[in-house]
Parts: structure tokens; sequence; C-alpha cells
């Protein structure tokens, strides 16, 4: 497989993701608080997308590893906002918020990954 096909599958995968979470906001109860952790929790995921554009656009290999990096911190700031997200114990949403975590988990591991086979 090519770069250009693996830059492409990533960039994928941070869109479909970013979606999936503007799709779970929609849903989410709108309390005061959910409306504002809502709005962080949307930047955020948007932000390992682009952070990912920019790395795939950087100029220089430095350039592109602080990028990795920062979709590596989107993703945890991501998880951090979802697990702020009050469910009111709603069983479907709950288990919607659970999968969006886990996606975020895949999302760390793949940047994780480029950094560790960049760094050698």
């Amino acid at each position: 497989m090519n770069p250009g096909d693996i830059n492409q599958q990533i960039f994928d995968h941070t869109l479909k993701f970013a979606q999936a979470v503007r799709e779970f906001g929609k849903v989410i109860p709108m309390t005061v608080s959910n409306v504002e952790d809502l709005k962080q929790l949307v930047r955020a995921s948007g932000a390992v997308g682009a952070r990912y554009i920019a790395a795939t656009e950087s100029p220089n290999r430095n350039d592109y590893l602080v990028n990795i990096k920062g979709c590596s911190q989107e993703t945890k700031t991501t998880q951090y906002w979802l697990n702020l997200i009050d469910t009111q114990g709603e069983l479907m949403l709950e288990q919607r918020r659970d999968q969006l975590i886990r996606a975020s988990h895949e999302l760390a591991a793949i940047f994780s990954k480029i950094l560790q086979t960049s760094r050698t």
C-alpha cells in the first residue's frame, strides 16, 4: 500500500469520526453543561482531521511530527469532552458515547504508531 492510500484512509477515518461526533451531538440532552461541552467536543473532534491535513502538508519532518502529536492530543481532548457529556443514564446514548470513545482510542493508537515509526 502506498503512502497516499494510507493518508487517504486516515483522513477518511478522521472525517467519519468527526461526523459521528456531530451526529451524537444532535441526540444528547441539551442541558446547559452539555451545550457548552458539546461545543468543545465538536471543535476537538474536527481538529483531529484538521491537524492531520496540516501534517500531510507539512514542509518538513519536524512540522509533520508536531502536527501528528497534535492529532494525538486532540483525540485525547475529544475523549475528555465525551466523558463529560451527560447522557442522563440513557443506555443508547451511553453506548454511542462508548463507541465514540473507542473510536478515539483507535485514532490515538494510529497517531502513536505513526510517531513511533517516524522517530526511528
